[in-house]
């Protein structure tokens, strides 16, 4: 048995044996071959081995997630039937007495320089797909499993590195119980979905990977942070115990779902819900979510061979709208860059992505990827309470050009005899201290806010919240952050405008008094943290809180914010 400690990043307990999602070692010793025909053999059994997969993932991906995510493994497929990349590859291997492995390589290199430098964008996309699919074959000539999470049939919990977007894409909630990686925080992009799809998750561990083998029974106790291998029958009796008792609690949570959001002297707030896909929205009702609070439509352009079509985004942004109803949407705009890549997009490698081309710079210089999604948003917007978000504002300008490209759009919509509502509000993700700092010049133009902290901590603190070595600086609580969130509420109320929160730090059991004496309309978590917080909020006086306000803004560290919370507030 072994104990292994890591951030706790979505709350449960899961037991489940271990599935490796490792890309393999795919090294080796170029040698000479005498048998071409045999090498080719190889290859070809190679091939007909990752279309089978192919096949299924695709299958797989279609039934679980739809047409648009299945696209990728259709280009895919696509590749692997090209005569024009397999007969040179052929060629190789008899005219060169080369072993398979390397004339795969060898030639897949070629195509791939090829293709990343040309002008059509196209071509350059297809340069990723190469790269993918030589990886798959390579992996079976070499006869090394290669890792496909959307065909785990049985339950597991996935051990990885890390998860990206896609991984993630491909996990199937009635298999994947719960995973563990050696990287990562509560607010890295894998605990986010982790919480989106509900399932435990411990992240953080700097080596997982390295202590556990496919197979071992492994528990993941997403409350304490803890990953357990394989546990003994009394650790594996007490795991299930504290299971039962956390399904219990979720029960006694879920009896608030339908109830609005009071404090215990009668304030009223609002407790949405964070969402990454159209399906998402079911787990936000089902937790009692009273809107969605940030809908994060980069997930649309993830996992593709291209870009997403205006017909595609205005499908998603009207399913989401339909199924909320009247309740408040608010829809993101595209926010790439930092630890977000398309490949298809061809973005510039940066030193510090994350302080880069992205998000709104990204958007404002692209406009024929910006323009088509503000039109499906345009045209979504009479089937439900529409409210379009601005990420990454850093300056007035900014907002503006952003602003007068979305009204262009809506005016060419109109003339097009397309109908729109007239009543969206266009508000801005603040997540640059230099927004919070002149919030008041921004509450005059915006109708809302929406604190994005999970970058807002990082660019406050100069630390790059994926950075290990740093973490201890990622302090929520710290009281700069605290007065820069006063500021932003402060403003926003001052000109009549609402003022919400989108980061992690909004379901935070500590942050949430806090929040609530600096008066924050809008609280907005992963779907899980909803009925927890609501029930959390019912026992708490917001007037009390409020006048302890100055005192909080007044103290030095993070700790004594949270010592005198603690100690005068819960």
């Amino acid at each position: 048995m072994t104990n292994i400690k890591g951030i706790a990043a979505s709350s449960g307990i899961a037991i489940a044996k271990a599935y490796q999602l490792v890309t393999p070692e795919l090294s080796y010793e170029k040698i000479s071959i005498d048998h071409p025909d045999k090498e080719i053999e190889r290859f070809e059994n190679a091939l007909e081995i990752s279309k089978q997969e192919l096949e299924k993932i695709k299958a797989h991906t279609q039934k679980v997630l739809g047409d648009e995510h299945a696209e990728i493994f259709s280009a895919h497929l696509l590749v692997l039937g090209d005569p024009e990349l397999i007969n040179p590859i052929k060629d190789k291997i008899t005219n060169e007495n080369t072993m398979a492995e390397a004339a795969l390589e060898e030639t897949a290199n070629m195509f791939i320089s090829m293709f990343e430098n040309m002008d059509n964008e196209y071509m350059r996309e297809r340069a990723a797909d190469i790269r993918d699919v030589t990886k798959r074959i390579l992996a079976h000539l070499l006869n090394v499993n290669f890792p496909n999470p959307a065909l785990i049939d049985e339950e597991v919990i996935v051990i990885a590195s890390d998860l990206t977007p896609s991984d993630t894409a491909q996990l199937n909630r009635q298999y994947v119980k719960g995973f563990a990686t050696d990287i990562g925080g509560r607010t890295s992009h894998s605990a986010i979905m982790a919480r989106s799809l509900e399932i435990p998750a411990v992240v953080g561990t700097k080596d997982i990977t390295q202590a556990v083998q496919n197979d071992d029974m492994i528990v993941i106790d997403g409350i304490e942070g803890n990953v357990v291998v394989n546990p003994s029958e009394e650790e594996l009796a007490s795991y299930r115990e504290k299971q039962d008792n956390f399904a219990k609690q979720q029960e006694i949570w879920a009896q608030l779902k339908d109830e609005p959001t009071f404090t215990a002297d009668g304030e009223q707030v609002e407790l949405v819900g964070n969402i990454g896909t159209p399906e998402d929205v079911t787990g936000v009702i089902n937790n009692g979510g009273e809107g969605v609070g940030l809908y994060r439509t980069e997930f649309l352009y993830m996992g593709k061979s291209e870009l997403p079509t205006e017909e595609e985004q205005y499908e998603a942004y009207k399913s989401v709208l339909e199924q909320m109803g009247d309740k408040p949407v608010v829809v993101r705009t595209l926010d790439v860059g930092g630890d977000k890549e398309l490949p298809y997009l061809d973005l510039p490698k940066e030193m510090n992505p994350f302080l880069g081309f992205r998000a709104i710079r990204f958007c404002l210089e692209n406009e024929r990827v910006f323009r088509p999604q503000l039109r499906a948003l345009l045209r979504a917007s009479v089937y439900g309470n529409l409210k379009i978000m601005f990420p990454m504002i850093a300056t007035l300008e900014e907002f503006r050009q952003a602003k007068d490209i979305l009204l262009d759009e809506k005016e060419s919509l109109k003339k097009e005899g397309i109908k729109v509502s007239d009543d969206i509000e266009v508000g801005i993700m603040v997540e640059i201290p230099s927004t919070a700092v002149i919030a008041k010049q921004f509450a005059k133009e915006v109708d809302f806010f929406s604190i994005g902290t999970n970058d807002l901590i990082q660019y406050t603190m100069a630390a790059d919240r994926m950075n290990e070595e740093v973490s201890y600086l990622y302090q929520p609580y710290h009281p700069a952050i605290l007065n820069l969130v006063n500021n932003v509420i402060e403003a926003a109320h001052s000109e009549g405008k609402w003022a919400g929160m989108c980061g992690e730090m909004a379901g935070d059991p500590i942050a949430i008094p806090i929040l609530l004496g600096l008066g924050l309309d809008e609280f907005s978590m992963s779907a899980t943290s909803i009925l927890p917080a609501r029930t959390q909020i019912k026992e708490l006086s917001k007037e009390k809180i409020a006048s302890n306000k100055k005192k909080i803004l007044s103290l030095g560290t993070a700790e004594e914010v949270v010592d005198f919370v603690k100690g005068k507030i819960e």
